[in-house]
């Protein structure tokens, strides 16, 4: 049995050589675990075929910590093949998704869980972001120009601080790239998104993994991607079975 059915609420933490921040993801997420407020609640860390050292690292704190799951990759598979791979072993109701740099606050999961019984997605908005120009401007235009083809109506989709029921994340098609587009999937299998304000700090330590191509250019292809199979998507409810009959 995976053993994040026996709880309520799984904070899924994707890194790739975040050897640096191993330190503040035990701190960070030991310290909220007891305050949050879907509780039971454990994180699952899936380690995105990291090569720096710190997959070793994360997989000794999890082995002090009862309510921390680890899953290693044999190969770096991008961010989204980190999450498709968190989704898929994750069997709590609910489940939460946060980058591994901490640039987001997992305290304010607790902001987004009060949401989580009325929506099938809650999703942060990082109103006062910490980044560098170049960075904004880029998310900017992106976000802009994936509404157009979307038509999600979110604002900042690429906030890494999201909630989700876990039934509605194991229907996703799942395509690299597919983490910009968690709230249009979302609407797309005819779930509701909440949007809340959250927290945003600098990055502390580690450097990031995006520029200007996997930043801009290539998100603008994945909405040509996310338009073709959108067209295609095939949702479908039961209406009665015999398949669990007297």
């Amino acid at each position: 049995m995976n053993r994040t059915s026996e709880y309520q609420f799984t904070i899924i933490v994707p890194f790739y050589n975040e050897k640096e921040n191993v330190a503040a993801m035990e701190r960070n997420i030991a310290t909220f675990l007891p305050l949050c407020c879907k509780s039971p609640a454990c994180a699952l860390f899936v380690d995105d075929g990291s090569d720096d050292g710190g997959s070793a690292l994360v997989r000794e704190f999890c082995s002090r910590h009862r309510d921390f799951f680890y899953i290693g990759l044999e190969r770096n598979t991008g961010l989204s093949g980190a999450l498709k791979a968190g989704f898929d072993n994750c069997f709590s109701p609910f489940l939460g998704y946060i980058d591994a740099d901490f640039q987001t606050d997992v305290m304010d999961f607790n902001l987004l869980l009060q949401y989580a019984d009325q929506y099938e997605m809650v999703t942060g908005i990082r109103a006062k972001r910490n980044d560098g120009f170049v960075k904004r401007a880029s998310s900017r235009f992106a976000n802009w120009f994936r509404r157009l083809f979307t038509h999600d109506n979110v604002s900042d989709t690429g906030c890494p601080l999201k909630v989700i029921r876990t039934d509605v994340a194991h229907r996703f098609p799942m395509f690299s790239g597919m983490h910009r587009f968690l709230p249009a999937l979302t609407q797309m299998a005819s779930g509701k998104v909440k949007q809340v304000e959250v927290r945003h700090y600098p990055r502390a330590a580690g450097h990031s993994k995006y520029h200007l191509f996997n930043r801009l250019l290539g998100p603008l292809a994945d909405c040509f991607a996310y338009r073709w199979m959108a067209k295609r998507y095939i949702d479908y409810k039961i209406k009665d079975d015999t398949l669990n009959g007297q």
